[in-house]
């Protein structure tokens, strides 16, 4: 007899969607048996960890362009998604989960737990969520599902939950009476496409042709949009400076002369300063978030603007641009590549390759570092050696993402690198593998993580080893958490509460690794490193190299003179209040 698990697993099928990511319970056991009867369509893959799917999912998402959808239970399940659903919020990444409930007449009882997990689940999505809903009946459905698809595909994407209860499940599934279908037009984000007016592609043309040092922002919008490739065509077309967000990363191949990196106090030192001497910035699929802008010190005041978004609301959200392009990016580039003929400024373009060349020299003396413990640029640079032109990085938050961003080039435009930039939370990299590895098979991945990060979801390696996937984990050892320590050390002269060892403690991830499956490998010297990941690379596996770094590198550019002069530096005075709006792109720290 077919029950409503049944239907649920069929019109995820009919979405087109292969993997769904999660954690069973017994409210949702009807789902997973819905599933393992159509398994040469969708799979479920096992998690150890609730949130843990969420990122999961998340990758398939960006991957894909489809909605990635994770299952949980109720209560101690559900309670565990916001991390992942907030990130996909944040960063557009469309998702749909799959939310066990208590049975419907059983809602009154689920205040403070009377009943079992019990608590209001609908009012706590709602404020991490495009939309939720909880299905009211057996008829409704189906029609909710194709709500949630619809909703989490339109511009601007996202996540939703649709929260199903235990006897709507469980109940039969009459396929004469609760027939189902599916929109087409759902099965990927964006759901629609519209485009800017004629009169601002005009206008935004005209501004261009004035320009002399135009400059260019893609953010992460290029990919949601699937734009990559009108984006290096534009890019080449304007005649100036490509820049790109770490989620933006892609956009343009950073091998290109006008590309010039990341533009982030993480980033690359060549953007953040080529940035600055524009005369007209696009930002282009780009919030202007805190750290694209650089703590919102860009746009400067006297610099033109163009914004190209989806999203209405961000046009003037954190600067009055010039001209806005309200509208799909791939449709509003394919507007302004047709009605702009090709723009040439060499002195613009020349300035542009003499500041490179001078961030690639700064670059060479880190890469080149013999200091014990290694500079993380050595391992960086040795990583970037190893990666072919289809291998996709995955970044965990922190320093990591400055790591990769400045010393793993994006040789082609595509999506080559993941970044957990929409809350930018740790615990992001190894689940997000798992969802990757999943959806590219044969596929290697590389994770970059901290030690901090890395202890996050350390469980999930049992995962990478029971599915034996093709993930290289790359683990950035110092001991303590990298950003709160340089914090610490900056503004209070006290680092205490940043250690994750001590005399007695000292953990080892190659060792945890091989306990759960995978290959380990333990570098401590620069002639270890290379063997080990030479060995990693080939091995057709899941495997952990630990690499033992330098407590005080760090890719902020603002910050690595301080780190240099080491502890005897000025430091701001007890009880002074720092405004981060107020930064200049390089702060001199009083």
């Amino acid at each position: 007899m077919a029950h409503m698990g049944d239907l649920v697993a069929e019109m995820l099928a009919r979405y087109g969607v292969e993997l769904v990511f999660g954690m069973p319970g017994g409210q949702t056991t009807a789902l997973h048996d819905g599933i393992s009867r159509r398994t040469d369509r969708i799979r479920h893959v096992l998690m150890r960890d609730e949130r843990n799917a969420a990122y999961a999912a998340d990758a398939y998402a960006r991957l894909t362009g489809k909605p990635g959808v994770c299952d949980v239970t109720v209560g101690p399940g559900a309670n565990l998604l916001p991390a992942g659903f907030i990130e996909a919020l944040n960063a557009s990444v469309p998702m749909v989960g799959i939310v066990g409930e208590l049975p419907l007449d059983w809602l009154t009882l689920k205040e403070k737990g009377i009943a079992s997990q019990g608590f209001d689940q609908l009012s706590f999505f709602k404020t991490i969520t495009k939309d939720s809903w909880l299905v009211p009946s057996v008829i409704a459905l189906p029609e909710m599902i194709r709500t949630a698809f619809r909703v989490a595909t339109s511009p601007r994407p996202g996540p939703v939950a649709l929260i199903i209860p235990h006897d709507i499940f469980d109940a039969e599934w009459d396929e004469e009476k609760v027939k189902i279908g599916i929109d087409e037009r759902a099965i990927r984000a964006p759901f629609v496409r519209s485009a800017p007016v004629g009169r601002d592609v005009a206008a935004a043309v005209a501004l261009i042709r004035k320009a002399k040092r135009p400059a260019i922002v893609f953010g992460g919008g290029v990919h949601g949009a699937d734009a990559t490739a009108v984006a290096t065509r534009f890019a080449e077309r304007l005649g100036g400076l490509a820049v790109t967000s770490l989620t933006g990363r892609g956009s343009v191949p950073e091998t290109a002369a006008y590309a010039a990196g990341t533009l982030n106090p993480l980033g690359s030192w060549a953007a953040i300063e080529l940035a600055k001497e524009a005369d007209l910035v696009i930002w282009c699929g780009s919030k202007a978030s805190q750290n694209t802008a650089m703590n919102w010190t860009l746009p400067l005041p006297e610099q033109a603007t163009i914004t190209i978004d989806c999203d209405p609301n961000e046009h003037g959200r954190t600067f009055r641009p010039t001209v806005s392009l309200f509208g799909d990016v791939r449709e509003a580039l394919d507007l302004l590549e047709a009605a702009l003929e090709p723009q040439s400024h060499p002195e613009w373009q020349a300035r542009i390759a003499e500041v490179k060349a001078e961030g690639e020299r700064q670059k060479r003396e880190e890469i080149e570092s013999e200091r014990l413990p290694m500079h993380p640029a050595r391992v960086m640079a040795e990583v970037a050696a190893r990666l072919g032109e289809d291998d996709l990085v995955i970044s965990d938050a922190s320093f990591s993402a400055g790591w990769i961003a400045n010393y793993i080039p994006a040789r082609k435009a595509g999506r080559g690198f993941l970044y957990a930039r929409g809350q930018g939370g740790l615990g992001y990299s190894t689940p997000a593998a798992i969802g990757a590895a999943e959806t590219l098979p044969g596929t290697r991945i590389v994770t970059v993580a901290g030690d901090g990060a890395f202890s996050y979801t350390i469980g999930e390696l049992a995962t990478q080893s029971q599915r034996h996937q093709k993930v290289v984990n790359v683990v950035l050892n110092n001991g303590r958490l990298g950003w709160i320590q340089l914090w610490q050390e900056i503004f209070f002269k006290n680092v205490q509460s940043a250690l994750l060892e001590s005399q007695s403690c000292h953990p080892n991830f190659a060792a945890a690794g091989e306990a759960l499956g995978l290959k380990g490998f333990s570098v401590e010297t620069p002639d270890q490193l290379g063997p080990a990941l030479d060995a990693a690379f080939a091995y057709d596996g899941p495997s952990v190299v630990e690499v033992r770094i330098d407590d005080l590198a760090t890719p902020i550019h603002s910050f690595k003179r301080r780190m240099r002069e080491g502890a005897d530096a000025p430091r701001p005075r007890p009880g002074t209040v720092y405004k981060l709006r107020d930064w200049k792109v390089s702060p001199d720290i009083p």
